[in-house]
């Protein structure tokens, strides 16, 4: 694998490690990988960051003003949950090989040299909180197994994508006012069309929040047998993740974006972003570059 004069394997293995843990944390992230330069790039074929949803960068794709243009692309990457390859331009260069597919940047900041960059979107399974001991929540435990979510008995309400109560009875209004407050998306009910609406009634419940709750829960396809029931839930389930209610999660976590004063670039708000602060007035920077540009300018 390519890399910088001086930069090991170690730094490699540090980057899988880190994707690792990211991935067992079930923390969003970006990976991002150089597969084309050209000089005088500060990059090389084989360079790898990790982006996270705040913008933060670990690893190294590019010098600064690059970094913007991989934060932004990688931050959309990451919403929309597919791959891109990012081709980063600097201003007026139109010389790189073409690369059918590709999302171009062209970025005033850059001094020279282009890039492309591979950026794919790891985004964590679905994780499905199942309540109840019942036929229908093991079958569906099984479904989810299959489709690849994360089914869990035990899991806290603060990361579940969605929650399915199939126990039957016991405290089915207090479990779904929980999900409900934990901003779950996605509420299943099991339960009969009568007893169903009794409960929510006795909720008290928003527009919005009638609107996550499904009560008969599942499509209706007929099902009887608890194993049918369970895949008329699933693919309610499966309906509702490609809708983008995962990716709604990850949206929600997005930084907000400020324009550089200097170049015009739009600049993710977050720790890694260039800033200053200017009579109680804050400035974003895609490098510094443009910060020392304008402090100049300013007199700061």
């Amino acid at each position: 694998m390519g890399g910088h004069a001086g930069q090991s394997e170690a730094t490699d293995l540090s980057i899988s490690e880190r994707a690792r843990q990211l991935i067992a944390a079930r923390t969003p992230f970006v990976h991002a990988t150089v597969v084309r330069a050209q000089p005088p790039a500060s990059a090389y074929p084989g360079d790898e960051a990790i982006l996270l949803a705040d913008g933060t960068i670990e690893g190294f794709v590019g010098g600064q003003c690059a970094q913007n243009s991989v934060r932004k692309a990688a931050l959309g990457a990451l919403q929309a949950g597919e791959s891109v390859l990012l081709r980063v331009l600097p201003d007026g260069d139109v010389h790189f090989p073409e690369a059918p597919g590709a999302c171009v940047v062209v970025n005033p900041c850059l001094s020279g040299g282009s890039l492309e960059i591979f950026l794919t979107p790891q985004l964590p399974p679905p994780m499905v909180r199942i309540y109840g001991a019942t036929p229908i929540a093991d079958a569906l435990t099984q479904l989810c197994q299959v489709l690849g979510y994360d089914a869990r008995t035990d899991a806290d309400l603060a990361e579940a994508t969605a929650v399915v109560i199939a126990s039957h009875g016991g405290p089915e209004a207090e479990i779904i006012r929980a999900a409900l407050d934990h901003g779950v998306g996605y509420i299943g009910l099991v339960a009969s069309r009568v007893r169903g609406a009794a409960i929510l009634d006795g909720l008290e419940l928003s527009c919005d929040e009638r609107a996550r709750i499904h009560s008969p829960v599942g499509l209706d396809i007929g099902a009887k047998t608890p194993a049918e029931i369970a895949v008329s839930i699933a693919a309610e389930l499966v309906a509702a993740v490609r809708g983008g209610l995962r990716r709604a999660a990850v949206a929600e976590s997005a930084p907000a974006e400020a324009i550089d004063p200097v170049c015009g670039m739009a600049v993710p708000i977050g720790p890694a972003a260039e800033h200053l602060r200017l009579a109680g007035t804050d400035y974003w920077f895609c490098g510094p570059g443009c910060r020392a540009a304008f402090a100049g300018k300013a007199g700061a």
